[in-house]
């Protein structure tokens, strides 16, 4: 996924009220920002860090400007991506190259289709074969923290929403459709990802129980740089951390 024009280079004051940011720029202007992450942004908001914004030519907007990228400085030294509203776009691309065969083949792709009790799903597959028709439903989660080298971490806050998606996956597949839980992580300094259980330890046993009734999980990273995030490569699921 390209980015639509060239990002702006800023040094981050600070982010506050879940989605704003203020940003100074390299003539010294303070701006504030949109920040389109609804999670803690653990390990990604440390004033001073190197940051990249996007710039937007709607005018009905109220800000401009949106929060893309951190540069975690060495020795991490990688970009994150913050942005979690890019994270379909970044999945749908991933699918439709073909470069990941998991998904199957499919005749439509279509996004945000209702489904459940009050749900949208963000990425659903439809195939015909022999006259019957099946759907694959595939729910994405943008991933950014890592607090263990190499060990990729979901999710980096309390979400409850999060545990009713994949509940609604599990009925997906009681129904006798095929359901997927896609972890889409926004930086490549890692090669496996797992579960954050100490921050919500609900999360995970409803993940296991998801799986237990025949949800599949994948875990793709991307690699980024400041024209572009692009999925990369499908990393290994692992057991969280304990004690």
């Amino acid at each position: 996924m390209k980015f639509p024009s060239p990002l702006i280079k800023a040094v981050l004051v600070k982010r506050y009220k879940r989605f704003l940011a203020d940003v100074e720029l390299m003539d010294g202007s303070v701006l504030t920002v949109h920040c389109p992450n609804p999670g803690s942004m653990m390990g990604l908001k440390e004033p001073g860090s190197i940051v990249w914004i996007s710039k937007s030519d709607n005018l009905k907007r109220k800000l401009s400007h949106t929060l893309e990228l951190i540069n975690l400085p060495a020795p991490i030294n990688t970009l994150v991506g913050i942005n979690t509203n890019l994270a379909n776009n970044i999945a749908e691309e991933a699918i439709v190259s073909g470069r990941f065969p998991q998904f199957g083949d499919f005749d439509q792709l279509r996004r945000e289709v209702k489904y459940g009790e009050n749900s949208r799903i963000d990425i659903l597959l439809l195939s015909e074969k022999n006259g019957r028709s099946s759907n694959t439903y595939v729910e994405v989660k943008s991933v950014t923290l890592q607090r263990y080298s190499g060990r990729h971490e979901f999710p980096d806050g309390v979400t409850q929403r999060g545990r009713k998606h994949l509940g609604e996956l599990a009925n997906v597949v009681q129904n006798g459709e095929r359901a997927i839980m896609l972890y889409l992580i926004q930086r490549d300094d890692g090669n496996r990802f797992s579960f954050a259980r100490d921050i919500d330890p609900l999360y995970t046993e409803a993940f296991d129980a998801a799986i237990a009734k025949g949800v599949e999980a994948f875990a793709i990273q991307c690699k980024i740089n400041t024209k572009e995030i692009v999925a990369d490569k499908m990393l290994e699921i692992v057991e969280p951390v304990t004690g």
